[in-house]
């Protein structure tokens, strides 16, 4: 069986210009919490089903971007089997505040960064 997207993150130095642009552009809900320092959850409006995401903040333009993260079983499984193939860590696994579970971050051979969510 497959490994499914489970969350999108679009990343920007001017954080405030790219969440009003996407949540225009799609009709997106997208409020800034200053308590995860400006990051913003998306609400989608597509239901429970749908794909959700976050749009936050960065200081340096080289980590703005657009990343999916997908639902793995195992974060150590999956970060070696991405070096096997050619990738490497970006992010080691940490643990999300609030009980969210874990991610790691990979590159992949041409460096463009893939994260995994447990």
């Amino acid at each position: 069986m497959g490994r499914p997207v489970a969350f999108f993150e679009i990343l920007s130095t001017d954080a405030e210009r790219i969440r009003k642009f996407y949540s225009e552009l799609f009709e997106w809900t997208a409020e800034a919490d200053p308590a995860m320092g400006g990051y913003a959850l998306v609400d989608t409006g597509a239901g429970d089903d749908a794909v959700g995401g976050g749009i936050g903040p960065v200081d340096d333009a080289g980590e703005a971007g657009v990343k999916i993260y997908m639902r793995v079983d195992d974060l150590d499984t999956y970060l070696a089997r991405a070096a096997t193939l050619g990738g490497s860590t970006v992010v080691p696994p940490m643990d999300l505040p609030g009980g969210y579970g874990r991610i790691a971050v990979f590159a992949d051979p041409d460096g463009n960064p893939v994260g995994l969510w447990q």
